[in-house]
């Protein structure tokens, strides 16, 4: 970080414990200009990283009446030019930037001078795929198979971890990038040496994953960007945006018994794309945050690109400040956070005045009911009352009586999965769903033999706390076994269905349905052969499971009958409130501790992935997967002409997405991309 010019005369000191720290502090900028002290905090955020880089002059000064002007017109044309703190990748987004590296140290005549300007971390989380699954192998099947798939990405990774300053690497098996983001990486404030001063500044980022807006609920400012953005900042380049109009969303009230986080961002989400917010940020406010604990924040945030904003916000308060300690962030930041966004005008209580917002919704917390979303977008809210009566209108009228189990019907599950980083971060749903699963398993309930189960879950601490309250046992019990750790389900990775349940999906044209506690829901993303996919809750993964169908009424219809031929409804084996929270005491900070405390070594198996320490790659000319970019190696000679006559490729309707057109998860052998591989022995 190169500091600006200071034309504002806004640079300051901070002591914390001992330690001096330079920040531009916004109350001095705000003795000239006071309308700044009533911005959004999201865009306090913004504008001190303008003070932090500007460089004098109209340029500057502009930037900081457009802040100012902002207040009074709750919207600016003003583009400006943003400066985060790192980039967040994950494998399959982040192979590409780090192959642009490689190849840009080719040409160069000092190839050790090209690196990351700015710190890069890679989280390697999208590429296990459910194969094995309801086996105490499961884990270890789908690791195996993972690490022997992508052997070539993991060595090319591996060798940029060893190559590159400012870039390191998360190992596979750890967890998902924005769950490690939340627990580990992320600090709130950071802080950098610059001139022999230490700078203190909000955590700001970019990632190559739209769900880099979870990390908002922590008071960090970052979303999603495309690789050619994330590749800019990489080498400190700056991300150009119009000010945004900021929609403020206000809780009220807390939420009531048996209502989960997940229950709340559907209904959320659903409220804010009825609003529109595409483009602009969402900052959430009022004095019912105060009930809502950091991991119901994550979720929210989580949700940004499906209510369509750029980011999802929560100022930094005391709830903050209760998390980064549970996590094991060391105490000097922990203490940096609190002075510094108090110092800054950053720190939210209830009882201050509200910011000004371009506009505002309000939601109070109780009259939020338990919910799912889907068949295939993930705002399509639909009450857990409704979910038969939803399912009947895809499918026709309700399946008939069952002639056997091996027999397949309509609206059936044939995916239950606890998975993605929406809910996996979250120990009250995942708590939730280990209760459900002993108070299930102790009734005799079983799941449906012809339910694929999986638990996927965002990081090692989801176990360990898991382990500790005895849960995992209870989940094992019916089929939701570990089967990795990663963007399993949701990112299309959940592998193959047994034969004889594809086969009848296919033979008789059937509509079955996936069940998951992921953000992403679009019509053949899960699962080619799955049409409906409906986002829930993982406690309600799990009673579906249990109850096989999605053509029932789990408020009034039986998940299945006990030991002794009775029935048992999902009120019998749902968890109170005070059950949830007991569990959720034994999270501790020493599992964090523990679980990062080496967090970029990795297991023996990565350990013993073999690379050079070259300073430039050696290409597979083979390679039907890394290839070296020609980018340096065009012929000159050439005027090169310009494009005339253009068409249109494709025009597409509402929800049409690249899950359509390029799937993430399996590619189908007689594909033309499944050719092409195994033509080559692949």
């Amino acid at each position: 970080m190169k500091p600006g010019s200071n034309s504002f005369d806004t640079l300051d000191t901070l002591d914390v414990d001992g330690k001096q720290y330079h920040f531009f502090n916004l109350q001095k900028l705000a003795a000239d200009h006071p309308e700044i002290e009533r911005l959004p905090y999201s865009l306090k955020v913004l504008l001190e990283n303008i003070l932090r880089f500007e460089q004098g002059g109209e340029d500057a000064r502009g930037d900081v009446r457009a802040f100012a002007d902002w207040v009074e017109d709750r919207r600016s044309d003003r583009e400006i030019a943003f400066r985060p703190a790192r980039v967040l990748m994950q494998d399959f987004t982040g192979v590409p930037a780090v192959v642009d590296l490689a190849a840009m140290r080719d040409a160069a005549t000092d190839p050790q001078s090209i690196n990351p300007l700015i710190p890069v971390d890679l989280v390697i989380d999208h590429s296990v795929m459910v194969d094995e699954f309801a086996s105490p192998k499961a884990f270890s099947v789908n690791v195996s198979l993972e690490v022997k798939r992508n052997d070539e990405r993991y060595r090319f990774l591996k060798w940029g971890a060893r190559s590159f300053k400012n870039f390191k690497v998360v190992p596979p098996g750890t967890g998902i990038c924005h769950q490690v983001n939340l627990e580990y990486l992320a600090r709130t404030v950071w802080q950098q040496e610059a001139d022999g001063k230490t700078y203190a500044f909000p955590d700001t980022l970019v990632g190559t994953d739209s769900h880099t807006t979870m990390v908002n609920g922590l008071g960090v400012l970052g979303w999603g960007v495309g690789g050619i953005e994330a590749e800019a900042g990489m080498l400190g380049q700056p991300v150009s945006l119009l000010i945004p109009e900021v929609v403020g969303f206000e809780f009220k009230g807390q939420l009531r018994e048996g209502i989960t986080a997940t229950d709340l961002v559907l209904t959320v989400t659903q409220m804010l794309r009825a609003h529109g917010v595409v483009g602009k940020f969402v900052e959430f406010y009022g004095e019912g945050l105060a009930q809502l604990p950091l991991a119901d924040r994550a979720t929210l945030a989580n949700m940004a690109p499906e209510y369509g904003a750029t980011c999802g916000f929560f100022p930094v308060d005391a709830e903050t400040i209760r998390y980064l300690e549970l996590t094991g962030r060391d105490e000097s930041v922990v203490g940096l956070v609190e002075s510094y966004c108090r110092s800054q005008g950053m720190w939210y209580e209830p009882d201050k005045a509200d910011p000004v917002f371009s506009s505002s919704l309000s939601l109070d917390l109780s009259s939020v009911e338990a919910s799912l979303a889907g068949p295939k977008r993930p705002q399509d809210r639909v009450a857990l009352s409704g979910i038969k009566a939803a399912t009947e209108s895809i499918v026709g009228a309700a399946a008939g009586e069952r002639g056997s189990d091996d027999e397949l019907q309509n609206g059936d599950v044939v995916i239950a999965a606890i998975t993605s980083c929406t809910n996996t971060s979250n120990p009250k749903v995942m708590m939730a769903a280990g209760l459900v699963a002993r108070n299930a398993r102790a009734r005799g309930l079983t799941t449906k033999p012809w339910v694929k189960t999986s638990l996927a879950p965002g990081s090692k601490v989801v176990t360990e706390y898991l382990n500790a309250a005895g849960l995992q046992e209870d989940l094992d019990a019916i089929g939701f076994n570990l089967v990795g750790y990663g963007c399993t389900t949701c990112i299309g990775n959940s592998g193959p269905l047994p034969s004889p349940i594809e086969q009848q999906i296919r033979d008789k044209k059937l509509t079955v349905s996936s069940v998951l506690s992921g953000n992403r829901n679009f019509e053949g993303r899960i699962h080619q052969h799955v049409k409906a996919n409906w986002l829930a809750s993982p406690p309600l993964v799990v009673a579906y499971a249990l109850a096989g169908s999605t053509a029932v009424d789990l408020t009034r219809d039986p998940l299945g009958t006990d030991k002794d031929g009775e029935p048992v409804y999902l009120r019998d084996v749902w968890p109170s409130n005070q059950d949830i929270a007991d569990e959720v005491m034994k999270v501790n900070e020493g599992m964090f501790n523990s679980q990062y405390a080496d967090v970029f070594s990795g297991d023996e198996t990565w350990q013993s992935i073999e690379v050079d320490d070259s300073v430039t790659y050696d290409w597979d000319d083979k390679s039907t997967y890394i290839k070296n970019p020609p980018y340096f190696k065009l012929d000159n000679s050439h005027q090169l002409a310009p494009v005339e006559g253009a068409r249109i490729l494709a025009m597409l309707g509402d929800s049409i997405t690249t899950d359509h057109i390029s799937p993430a998860g399996a590619i189908a052998p007689d594909s033309p991309a499944g050719k092409y591989l195994v033509e080559r022995g692949i």
